[in-house]
């Protein structure tokens, strides 16, 4: 069996698997992470957007053997310590999630969203939220969140 090797959350992993692994399988299931969500496995939903390499991508869509030498960061790597990365402090404080299933894959595509673009506004975050599902809410306050951020982010910045 192959092996694979990346940096996932700053740290060096790797593991033995077959060709046809997932990605969100590696993560999930051999490196414990199981805030990454499988919802379709079709590459619809969202709910298992990461960072590879800096960059937002459904883990449901990539190999994990296409991963090798990526680094890679999931939900769990957005945290410093206790202190919530910015998006997760504003998906709590403006209500942006409702059930918390999509929600990993929301924040992922938001925190990729905010570092590509600069000067957000709602009509460009509901275009960018397009292949992300939420089926509890309007989106309205994921929205707000997002654009929340994105003012926090850029006054820390």
């Amino acid at each position: 069996m192959p092996v694979v090797n990346m940096t996932v959350n700053g740290k060096p992993v790797s593991g033995d698997v077959e060709g046809r692994t997932l990605l969100v399988q590696f993560i999930r299931e051999q490196l414990g992470l199981t805030g990454t969500h499988v919802g379709c496995d079709t590459s619809q939903c969202g709910a298992c957007v990461i960072q590879v390499d800096g960059r937002a991508v459904k883990a449901c869509a990539v190999l994990a053997l296409q991963a090798e030498g990526s680094t890679i960061k999931t939900i769990e790597g957005l945290a410093e310590g206790d202190t919530l990365h910015p998006v997760q402090e504003a998906f709590k404080e403006h209500h942006g999630l409702q059930c918390g299933f999509c929600t990993p894959g929301m924040i992922m595509t938001a925190v990729d969203m905010i570092e590509r673009i600069p000067n957000l506004d709602e009509k460009t975050v509901r275009e960018e939220l397009e292949g992300n599902i939420c089926r509890c809410t309007g989106y309205q306050n994921i929205v707000k969140s997002i654009l929340a951020a994105a003012d926090e982010m850029k006054v820390n910045a």
